[in-house]
C-alpha cells in the first residue's frame, strides 16, 4: 500500500500542476483584456485558438502516451505547459496572444490526456473508485491558482512577475513530488487513426463529459469577468468567482469515489446533471456578487464528478487501449472545456453576458439524460 500511496501523490501533484497553472491564467484574463483592449467578443475568439490547440494535441498525445507511457509523457509536458504559461504574460497584441494560447491549449490538453491515462493506470491498482480524488486535486490546484490571482491583484504584482514566480514554483514542486518509480502500460497501436473520435457507447461518454465541460470552462475564463462586468465588483472580488467554483469541486470530488462506490456512477451522474442546472440558474438570475458566488458554488457541486466519470468509463473499455480510449473522449470532453469559453465571448457580443451563460442550463440537462453511459463496462 505504501508503493499505492506513493503513487497516488505523485499523479496527485500532475493534477494541482495542471491545474494550477489554468487558474493562474483564469484569475489574470481580466488583465490580459484590459491591457490588450479587448472586447468581449475578441476575448472570445482569442480562446476559441486556445480549443483548437487543445484539440489537435488530444489524439496526438493519446498515441505517444500508449506508445512511451503516461508517466514520461506527462512528465515532459508538464515542463512544457509551464513554459506556455509564460508566453501568455509576454503577448503584446490579440494575434500574439492568440498564438501564445494555441500553444496553451495544446500543452494543456496534451497533459490532461496523459496523466489521466497515469491516474487510470494508478486507479486500477488500488481496485476502486479513485479518480475522483486526483480531479479534486486539479480543482485545488485551480483554486490556489486563482487565488495567487487575488494576491497578485493585491500587491499590484504584474502579470508577467506573477506567472514567473507562480508557475515556477509550481511546477519545481510537482514534479519533485512526481518522481516515484512507476512503470506505465505502453501498447502499439500503429495501425490506428492518428485523429480518433469515440465510437460506440464512448460517443455517449464523450458527449456527457463535453456537457459538463463547456461548463467548466465558461466558469474558469468568464466567472471573474462576470462578476466584474455585470455586478459590478473590484478585480481583486472578481478573482473570487473562480476560487468559489474550485472549493465546491474539490469538496465533491474528494467524497465522491465514497458515493459512487456506494450508489453507483449513474445517480451520482444525474444528481450531478440536476445541481448543475441550479447552479446555472442562480448565476444567470443573480442580482449581485452574492447570488452569483452562490450559483458559481454550485455550478462546482453539480460539474465534480462527471469528468472522473467520464475518464474512468473510457480508460477501463474493453475494445480500445487506454490512452487512444481517454484521447478520443477528451476530444469531446476537453474540447468542451476550451470550446465553452470563446463560445460564451461569441453569445454575449450577440446578446449579453448573463444571456450567453444561460446556454449552459439545457446543456446540464444533457447530462441527466446520457447519464446511463458512464456505466462501467466491467
Amino acid at each position: 500500500m505504501i508503493g499505492l500511496v506513493s503513487a497516488w501523490r505523485a499523479v496527485a501533484a500532475m493534477f494541482i500542476l495542471n491545474g494550477a497553472l489554468f487558474g493562474i491564467w483564469a484569475s489574470r484574463i481580466p488583465a490580459v483584456r484590459d491591457r490588450l483592449g479587448l472586447s468581449h467578443e475578441e476575448l472570445g475568439y482569442g480562446l476559441l485558438f486556445m480549443a483548437a490547440g487543445a484539440v489537435c494535441s488530444f489524439p496526438v498525445t493519446g498515441r505517444l502516451t500508449d506508445k512511451f507511457g503516461a508517466v514520461t509523457v506527462t512528465r515532459v509536458i508538464a515542463v512544457l505547459y509551464t513554459a506556455s504559461l509564460i508566453l501568455l504574460a509576454a503577448a503584446d497584441s490579440f494575434g500574439m496572444l492568440a498564438a501564445f494560447l494555441f500553444i496553451f491549449g495544446a500543452f494543456h490538453g496534451s497533459m490532461d490526456v496523459a496523466m489521466n491515462a497515469w491516474a487510470a493506470e494508478v486507479e486500477q491498482a488500488y481496485a476502486k473508485p479513485v479518480m475522483s480524488s486526483f480531479h479534486a486535486m486539479w480543482s485545488l490546484g485551480a483554486g490556489l491558482g486563482a487565488l495567487s490571482g487575488y494576491g497578485a491583484v493585491q500587491m499590484q504584482l504584474a502579470v508577467l512577475p506573477h506567472f514567473l514566480l507562480a508557475g515556477g514554483a509550481t511546477v519545481a514542486l510537482a514534479l519533485a513530488l512526481s518522481w516515484v518509480r512507476w512503470t506505465s502500460r505502453r501498447v502499439q497501436s500503429d495501425g490506428a487513426a492518428i485523429f480518433a473520435l469515440p465510437s460506440g457507447v464512448l460517443v455517449l461518454v464523450g458527449l456527457t463529459a463535453m456537457c459538463g465541460a463547456l461548463g467548466e470552462g465558461a466558469v474558469a475564463d468568464w466567472s471573474a469577468i462576470f462578476l466584474q462586468d455585470v455586478t459590478g465588483v473590484a478585480e481583486s472580488v472578481a478573482a473570487l468567482g473562480y476560487a468559489v467554483f474550485s472549493v465546491s469541486m474539490v469538496a465533491v470530488r474528494l467524497l465522491g469515489g465514497l458515493v459512487i462506490a456506494r450508489i453507483g456512477p449513474v445517480p451520482v451522474a444525474r444528481v450531478s446533471g440536476a445541481c448543475a442546472a441550479v447552479g446555472v440558474f442562480l448565476v444567470v438570475s443573480a442580482g449581485g456578487a452574492v447570488g452569483a458566488l452562490a450559483g458559481f458554488a454550485m455550478m462546482g457541486v453539480g460539474y465534480a464528478v462527471i469528468m472522473p466519470l467520464a475518464f474512468s468509463r473510457a480508460a477501463n473499455d474493453p475494445h480500445v487501449p487506454p490512452g487512444q480510449a481517454i484521447a478520443s473522449v477528451a476530444t469531446l470532453g476537453y474540447g468542451g472545456l476550451l470550446i465553452g469559453p470563446p463560445l460564451i465571448g461569441l453569445l454575449a457580443g450577440i446578446l449579453s453576458l448573463r444571456l450567453a451563460f444561460a446556454v449552459l442550463l439545457p446543456l446540464a440537462v444533457v447530462i441527466v439524460v446520457l447519464a446511463g453511459a458512464l456505466r462501467r463496462a466491467d
